[in-house]
């Protein structure tokens, strides 16, 4: 695609910085939505708690990613802050999908995140995105967070859901707090390590991300994970060997449920996510294997 001008919410976070890097570096013009008053042309006003964000400074956007969300690991599941990851994803999305629709040239295309906690636990069974939604709270808060799209769908703008795995990066998420941990000899499996883990290599998810943007054909849920989801086992063998570390400690489960709380049942639940469709539309992973990807990692 030629060179156009992108709003990314969310371009503080891990994928997000990464995205907007990636893009530049193509020439592409980058506008930040910031939640203070904007220092610069590149960036955009926007208060998702108060739905509001500046719509002129989205005039003659050609996409608009919206990757903004609390972190899900980032505290307890308590009731308040429960709220707080449901509103920032579900107000966030649902503010912009409004001001896309109500723009005279609306963008081709309003991409936005979600997670494969979308399906649930699925146990052995392997899913792509023909699954229905799961039970729990991260799959309803899933279900809610796509929903709130809905009037950019309505609006004829193309919207796809980038439905994410376990992002595999040292300087952030998940993942980049078990580098510290193996890296101390006390990585371990969590549990009984059985439970699957969809992950996707950083460059993957990024590659995936502008794959979406730059094919008309994808809308609706997409899968952005690797195509070799492993269990926890696994993963934990793969740690040891690319950090040269034994990996003999293991998390009993009743100890990450008072570690965690709720979230414990996320990281003990198993998910085996396929990204068919991206696949389908001609995608191909530079990092498939678990391996692969966290030696991407510590490049």
């Amino acid at each position: 695609m030629g060179s156009m001008r992108i709003v990314i919410a969310g371009a503080s976070g891990l994928i997000g910085k990464a995205l907007g890097l990636s893009l530049r570096a193509d020439g592409h013009e980058v506008v930040r939505l910031v939640r203070r008053s904007p220092q610069g042309p590149d960036e955009v006003e926007w208060d998702p708690r108060r739905e509001y964000v500046d719509t002129e400074g989205l005039a003659g956007c050609g996409a608009v990613v919206n990757l903004a969300g609390a972190g899900v690991g980032d505290h307890r599941w308590t009731a308040a802050y429960k709220k707080e990851l449901r509103d920032s994803r579900v107000l966030g999305t649902a503010t912009l999908a409004e001001a896309v629709a109500s723009l005279d040239v609306p963008p081709g295309v309003f991409l936005c995140g979600s997670a494969l906690g979308f399906y649930g636990d699925t146990g052995d069974r392997a899913v792509d995105e023909n699954a229905p939604p799961g039970d729990g709270f991260l799959a309803s808060l899933c279900v809610e967070w796509e929903e709130a799209a809905r009037a950019a769908e309505e609006a004829g703008v193309r919207t796809a859901f980038a439905r994410t795995g376990l992002v595999v990066a040292r300087e952030g998420g998940a993942w980049g707090k078990l580098f510290p941990l193996f890296r101390a000899g006390l990585g371990g499996r969590l549990g009984d390590g059985r439970q699957y883990w969809s992950f996707i290599a950083l460059h993957d998810e990024v590659a995936a991300l502008r794959h979406i943007l730059d094919t008309d054909s994808l809308s609706g849920p997409v899968n952005l994970t690797g195509p070799e989801p492993v269990t926890n086992r696994e993963v934990t063998a793969a740690m040891g060997r690319a950090l040269h570390r034994p990996t003999l400690a293991a998390a009993p489960a009743f100890a990450l449920r008072i570690a965690l709380g709720e979230f414990a049942g996320d990281v003990l639940g198993s998910q085996r996510v396929l990204p068919t469709r991206l696949l389908e539309s001609g995608f191909s992973f530079a990092f498939p294997s678990v391996d692969e990807a966290i030696g991407a990692a510590l490049r």
